[in-house]
């Protein structure tokens, strides 16, 4: 079965990273049919000669203006000719056998919707691995873990473009684009499954765990829990439960503390 690769990039994006990125989906064991990448905006030079170095072997999508990666990856799923869609992240390396291993998932079990797995994340500044994240595996454990927690890596995930359209494609909330789209595909039971190898290598700094706090990014998050309790996905108790942690985690704990907390708590 075909599939196409989807990624975005703006201009703060590093061109030495996206060139890495770009290298590592071209030297899978299998490579894609297609790679969409969306040019979120206006970018500078340093970036349009690492797309012209790779020109002929992009589907490139340039948006006029800076719209936000839920627009970005709505409009470049639309550009998708495959039934099967790759992620990928546009500073991070999927690892040489990623693909192969999530074909191999849809041909055991073609009632499947998404197929994710493990990352390891490193520093971007020193490349020094800095923890993993693994998440549940099977259908019921990744419908129960979505209640408190995302249940994919989101620049794992490989899934059937159809399916996600169906469920109203990517849409923008803030900085949870990835979380709300896997909520809606819960709400219409689609099948899910998560495999336990590292699929892609990650990067982090010191940012990530800032970008994670605030009271911007708490709001998304209580919006976003609003919007499961509506559908029914977790009942009010879970939902007053999940907005304290948040606050306390996004609004209360400095920078410093939040890190330790997302490295040690919840890897």
């Amino acid at each position: 079965m075909g599939f196409s690769v989807l990624m975005s990039l703006y201009y703060k994006d590093n061109p030495v990273w996206l060139k890495q990125a770009i290298d590592s989906v071209l030297s899978n064991t299998v490579k894609p049919d297609q790679i969409v990448l969306v040019v979120d905006g206006p970018i500078p030079n340093e970036l349009e000669k690492i797309l012209n170095e790779y020109k002929n072997f992009l589907d490139t999508l340039r948006l006029e203006k800076n719209s936000g990666l839920g627009i970005a990856l709505q409009q470049g799923l639309l550009k998708c000719k495959y039934p099967l869609v790759a992620r990928m992240d546009s500073d991070d390396i999927s690892l040489s056998g990623r693909f192969e291993l999530q074909l191999k998932e849809f041909e055991r079990n073609p009632n499947l919707t998404i197929v994710g797995g493990y990352i390891r994340e490193f520093d971007s500044h020193n490349g020094k691995a800095i923890s993993v994240r693994k998440v549940p595996l099977e259908d019921d454990k990744i419908k129960k873990y979505i209640k408190t927690r995302s249940p994919f890596n989101h620049p794992t995930v490989m899934f059937k473009k159809e399916d996600v359209l169906k469920a109203g494609n990517y849409q923008t909330f803030y900085q949870m684009e990835d979380y709300y789209l896997w909520v809606r595909l819960v709400k219409a039971n689609y099948q899910m499954k998560n495999i336990p190898e590292f699929l892609l290598d990650f990067r982090t700094d010191s940012e990530m765990f800032t970008r994670r706090g605030g009271y911007k990014y708490f709001k998304s998050n209580k919006e976003l829990l609003k919007q499961m309790l509506k559908m029914g996905i977790i009942n009010y108790p879970h939902y007053l439960f999940n907005v304290t942690i948040r606050f306390i985690a996004q609004v209360l704990m400095p920078n410093k503390i939040r890190a330790i907390f997302y490295k040690r708590i919840l890897r």
